[in-house]
């Protein structure tokens, strides 16, 4: 059975900020680099034999700090990235018209084609996050990834796991440095193959983090 791990990376100063992050980027802050020790402190016993992260700034460098724990190399992956927020990229939450906060929450509150303009749809996202969770299956047997992304992308790939539509309401807290697991296994009561184990553990935080609404 492949188990793959899912890292939300750390806090970030646009997530303290209440600042639109998107495909755009941030550095971690003090809080962020210390919840990315946290996670590698509870996954260094786990085998992880790979890190596969997206290519934004904050998740590269809290893939970093993972692996110099774990030992392993970080590859870059680029569908691991967050969702396109478009025309609301690096904009402050609180600045937002009435017409630009309809945007954003339509890709949270179940609008089947909700996007922003310029943006991405929470479909697209799911699809290309999924084709990145599948290519770990090509990894050598007996590897053991990890896999560090980004708020709403993971709730996307969880949703899809979970036969939810990735348009659908928001259900899921992915607090940042919160580590989900997804196994896959071969089994004929499976639509795709894989299971959510767990979803938005964060026991191993020593202070609260920001869910992924919030940020």
């Amino acid at each position: 059975m492949l188990q793959v791990y899912l890292v939300r990376h750390g806090e970030t100063e646009w997530n303290v900020a209440r600042r639109i992050q998107g495909q755009s980027d941030s550095p971690l802050t003090e809080t962020g680099k210390q919840q990315a020790r946290q996670v590698a402190e509870r996954v260094k016993s786990e085998g992880i034999t790979h890190i596969i992260t997206s290519d934004m700034g904050r998740t590269r460098e809290t893939a970093q700090i993972i692996a110099q724990q774990c030992d392993c190399q970080v590859i870059a992956d680029p569908r691991l990235r967050e969702l396109n927020m478009g025309v609301l990229e690096q904009r402050d939450i609180d600045s937002l018209t009435e017409t630009e906060e309809l945007w954003r929450k339509s890709l949270i509150d179940g609008t089947p084609d909700g996007r922003i303009p310029e943006g991405e749809s929470m479909n697209e996202l799911a699809t290309r996050m999924f084709a990145a969770l599948e290519n770990c299956r090509n990894l050598p047997e007996g590897s053991r990834p990890l896999l560090v992304s980004h708020g709403i992308a993971l709730s996307a790939l969880l949703s899809r796991i979970l036969g939810v539509p990735a348009h659908s309401e928001r259900r899921l807290r992915l607090r940042n440095c919160s580590i989900s697991r997804v196994d896959y296994q071969n089994s004929p009561w499976l639509a795709n193959g894989w299971i959510v184990e767990t979803a938005g553990e964060v026991t191993h935080l020593t202070q609260p983090a920001l869910d992924e609404q919030q940020a």
